[in-house]
């Protein structure tokens, strides 16, 4: 008997610039990431995504993987910049007809194909422009979009704007650690809105294509933050950086304000937003995607800028090598969180997984990986629980069908149910895509708690 609906999406996930290589090829322009990763000491051992795992020349054989695995949808992003070069202007019909491709490819194997529109690779001549600081960033997102909704939008049933916001931020302008590599945090609450305008302008230009029975919504990484005490300056720091992941991101998109945390977390730097913005950002959606990786358990720390907050580690906890705490209960805990915010508005988790050293193949060429076996036989059941007690939940994607450019940790870190040798190219199916198969297989009966 099923454990999950009979129209579950049983799908694994990637993104454009993580995995498809030749970054330049066939008309495309430079994004942040090609210019980041191309600036010595950005990323580890200087590696880029030039290659990466071939994607661009190999896709056919990448949906014959998913098809093999009996998955039912993929989740990949586009490119802008191999559709608009400079971001704006005139379409690259050779960078479109990549992704014309994929699509074909994918439904010829009656596998749906669910398309990103972003996921973290401005086009660099947009960011010359002043990126997701100038407000008009929401508006060349909405045309781009345009080009793909009217291009793919018979073919498409399920299209994600963003893809996790809240990491284009603390990482590419609060930190420094991701492209586009700035260490501005008094600029963080605008690139922040300008992203989220963005998300409602495109929802919009979808909504005025009118055209097919498709769906659109936004992703959003949700780490539930625990206080690692019961001290109060403990449990402030955890109210302030839920505010600062979670809900600046989801509470505007459901229609609610931003959390008041956020004023006291960027002080002067938090401006009053117009109300006619906050209309754009609440557009209504159709879904909802969660990212879901490991939980915070949070202490003050006057340190941690720019909430003041920051993790720690659990003595008995089992760690991957991304240095997150294995913690399946706290996607239960997500879905039914995001439950009370958003009622019955239909969720997908479209990211979980995890990174471990492999171990070496065997000699019969197999990657045995049972950390991550473990990871997603809790992580599914923790899933299935939020099922049970009456989360919409529509779908689940494992990150990632293959290993790939981890963006600043280059090569370093393996996240992949499918081992890549990236000097071969050869893929080969680990155990924990065995693993996911039997599950997708069984439609959750290989959970069995036995």
């Amino acid at each position: 008997m099923s454990e999950f609906p009979d129209d579950f999406l049983w799908g694994a996930a990637t993104s454009a610039y993580q995995i498809e290589g030749s970054p330049l090829a066939d008309g495309a322009g430079p994004s942040i990431w090609h210019r980041f990763a191309h600036t010595p000491g950005r990323t580890a051992n200087g590696e880029t995504g030039d290659v990466a795992c071939d994607h661009y020349h190999r896709f056919r054989d990448d949906v014959a993987l998913l098809d093999d695995l009996g998955l039912n949808a993929y989740r990949f992003s586009v490119s802008w910049s191999r559709i608009l070069p400079v971001g704006r202007g005139t379409v690259n019909p050779r960078g479109l007809g990549f992704y014309d491709r994929l699509i074909d490819a994918l439904l010829e194997r009656r596998i749906q194909p669910v398309l990103t529109l972003y996921h973290w690779d401005l086009p660099a001549a947009l960011d010359d422009l002043g990126g997701w600081l100038n407000p008009d960033s929401a508006h060349w997102f909405a045309d781009y979009a345009g080009v793909l909704f009217r291009a793919f939008h018979d073919r498409v049933p399920l299209w994600t704007t963003l893809n996790e916001p809240w990491v284009v931020v603390d990482g590419g302008y609060v930190h420094g650690t991701l492209a586009p590599g700035y260490s501005t945090p008094e600029s963080a609450p605008r690139v922040a809105h300008h992203l989220l305008r963005a998300h409602g302008a495109a929802v919009q230009a979808y909504r005025a294509e009118g055209r097919g029975g498709g769906r659109i919504g936004i992703v959003l990484n949700i780490e539930p933050k625990h206080p690692a005490s019961d001290a109060p300056a403990d449990v402030a720091a955890a109210r302030r950086a839920d505010a600062y992941m979670n809900r600046q991101y989801l509470e505007p998109v459901l229609g609610r304000p931003y959390p008041a945390e956020l004023a006291e977390i960027f002080g002067p730097a938090w401006p009053a937003f117009p109300d006619a913005d906050l209309r754009l950002i609440a557009q209504p959606i159709d879904f909802l995607g969660i990212n879901y990786y490991t939980r915070g358990m949070t202490r003050h720390d006057d340190r941690a800028l720019p909430a003041r907050a920051s993790n720690v580690r659990q003595p008995h906890a089992v760690y991957t090598d991304t240095g997150w705490e294995v913690y399946p209960a706290g996607l239960t805990e997500t879905l039914l969180w995001v439950r009370e915010r958003s009622g019955d508005l239909p969720l997908y988790v479209m990211e979980n997984g995890a990174a471990f050293p492999d171990l070496p193949a065997e000699a019969d060429g197999r990657v045995d990986d049972p950390p991550r076996v473990e990871y997603y036989r809790g992580h599914l059941r923790a899933a299935r629980e939020a099922v049970r007690r009456g989360v919409n939940l529509r779908g689940y994607f494992a990150w990632s069908l293959l290993d790939n450019y981890e963006w600043s940790l280059g090569y370093s870190k393996r996240f992949g149910i499918v081992h890549v040798d990236f000097t071969t190219q050869r893929r080969t199916p680990k155990a924990s895509a065995r693993f996911y198969a039997d599950v997708v297989r069984t439609r959750g009966a290989a959970l069995s708690d036995d």
